[in-house]
């Protein structure tokens, strides 16, 4: 029989049962309180160090796609990145399926603490894909993935989930979850729907509730910014740990209570990722999402960060800021307003802080509309000046053609293709039958026929019927052993049989006579030898 892993829920006591999930978080996970969030493409492992240096207590992988896991080994070997001092670590897989997700967790089982299910991502992508908090209605689903990993993993299973609107049918979410044999449950304060710009605030009152009703720990998120709201967090809810993502992004040291110089956090990630590389496009989000306040004053450094090809480019632009912004520190210290009161911001821009998201029933102040509506104008007054009766250019080009005047764009006429013949796909534009390559294909194979224009061959059929057809020395050879056979061999039932296909005759009798007496006609599994009385 298999060793069962400690958290199993076969043969332990009712007490064991409760407490499982606490022992686990309390040994495993050492009682954290500080938790990195899951993040797709954020969390990878430089960004997970740079938060444990400033007091993050446990990470999360970026979540990962059970099914494409188990199936690419490009996939599997670019995603999970681990390093010894990584550690506690969880594991998030999004999954629809209970053995796909038992899979995946098994290749990653020895090299982390638990694994999560994602239950809580409301993107469009998640919809479609119907995974993460698209599954929170199908709750047999949702179970037996659970209790599959609960019964068969060496480690935990935990879940990540979002709120429903109503407090008993989100307690009720819990509990199933808790019965299934989840043993850490995180518990984001937002429903399904709140997401963009309707995110709204999370309703810590919610993660209160389950916290009450279950006998897991619970880990709490949504609203966290600063370190007091971790600690208010941790106090209205009664919660094991808080979990920050976006605050966590703009200002990676928030655990310490920090709020340290974004070109000086910007420049110790980029030193970890020439520790632990990771992808181009990672580094970038970092960058704009750290120095968010910086970029939309220096437009000319987040310019570079947007066009910038490696890390090193990353590097320079990352020192020119540093370079603008000692500029206006000198200045701050002389003039403190204009860089708090005219920007309204909690903290100069050069400082990390979080970013807070405008609402859909945020109206624009007079000071901003009347900025946007100067740059619309200075807009259209360069379309006309330097592209003068251009009326149909767009923002974005023109932006694009203002940036490199001298580039040369060209703008080519979209083709209209004509329909194939025999199907509405387009035609081979040089197709000798005005046919799409498939049709072309079969009516090339079917009537014998090349095109030059799809590059199909009429030797490919001839050589085809060069293959069957047999040869004409062979031919010949097989008639005159047929026709002596069908003349002298009295074991020759079926002489039509051994006729070749081909219409080839005998020149003599007296050739298949000499023929035969050198050689025997094998007919019907019967050796025979040729008859003297010819």
């Amino acid at each position: 029989m298999p060793e069962k892993h400690p958290h199993s829920i076969i043969n332990m006591t009712e007490e064991s049962v409760e407490n499982s999930g606490f022992r686990f978080w309390r040994t495993t996970l050492k009682s954290c309180k500080y938790v990195v969030a899951p993040m797709v493409d954020q969390s990878e492992l430089a960004w997970r160090m740079l938060s444990r240096n400033y007091g993050a207590e446990l990470c999360y992988t970026p979540m990962f796609h059970a099914s494409l896991f188990i199936k690419d080994a490009v996939y599997r070997r670019d995603s999970l990145q681990i390093c010894p001092e990584d550690r506690p670590l969880i594991v998030q897989f999004c999954a629809n399926d209970p053995e796909t997700l038992l899979k995946a967790a098994k290749l990653v089982e020895p090299f982390c603490d638990a694994i999560d299910l994602n239950l809580g991502c409301p993107q469009v992508i998640a919809k479609k894909g119907h995974y993460g908090a698209f599954l929170q209605d199908e709750w047999d689903l949702l179970a037996r993935m659970v209790r599959i990993c609960h019964e068969n993993l060496k480690v935990p299973i935990t879940c990540k989930v979002r709120i429903f609107p109503s407090v008993e049918k989100t307690v009720e979410y819990a509990k199933m979850l808790e019965e299934a044999g989840c043993q850490l449950l995180t518990v984001h304060g937002r429903t399904r729907e709140q997401k963009g710009r309707l995110t709204g605030v999370a309703d810590w009152s919610y993660i209160k509730a389950v916290r009450e009703a279950v006998k897991i720990p619970v880990f709490a998120n949504g609203n966290i910014q600063y370190l007091s709201d971790v600690h208010r967090c941790l106090q209205e809810t009664g919660a094991q740990g808080v979990m920050s993502a976006e605050g966590n992004l703009h200002n990676p040291a928030l655990f310490s209570g920090k709020s340290p110089n974004i070109c000086d956090i910007t420049m110790e990630y980029l030193h970890y990722t020439d520790l632990y590389p990771c992808p181009l496009s990672y580094i970038r989000g970092h960058v704009f999402k750290i120095c968010h306040h910086a970029l939309t004053i220096h437009r000319d450094v987040r310019d570079l960060v947007a066009s910038a090809k490696s890390v090193q480019d990353i590097k320079t632009a990352a020192e020119k800021l540093k370079i603008s912004c000692q500029a206006d520190i000198d200045r701050y210290e002389l003039q403190p307003e204009l860089f708090t009161t005219k920007l309204k911001l909690p903290l100069p821009y050069w400082i990390c802080q979080p970013y807070v998201r405008p609402g859909p029933d945020d109206e624009e102040d007079a000071e901003h509309k009347e900025l946007r509506q100067r740059l619309n104008l200075k807009r259209a007054e360069d379309k006309e000046r330097i592209f003068p009766g251009d009326t149909v250019l767009s923002n974005n080009k023109l932006k694009k053609r203002l940036k490199h005047p001298h580039k040369k764009f060209n703008v080519r006429q979209k083709l209209k293709f004509e329909a194939c013949q025999l199907c509405p796909n387009p035609k081979g534009l040089k197709c000798e039958y005005c046919l799409c390559k498939s049709c072309c294909k079969a009516k090339a194979s079917k009537e014998h026929l090349a095109c030059t224009g799809h590059n199909i061959k009429r030797k490919n059929v001839q050589d085809k019927e060069k293959v069957e057809a047999p040869t004409e020395e062979a031919t010949i050879e097989d008639k005159r052993l047929c026709t002596v056979g069908k003349l002298d061999s009295p074991g020759c039932q079926d002489p039509q049989a051994l006729q070749p296909s081909c219409d080839i005759s005998v020149t003599s009798l007296n050739e298949s006579k000499i023929l035969a007496s050198e050689t025997s006609c094998v007919t019907n599994g019967a050796h025979h030898q040729p008859s003297d009385t010819l």
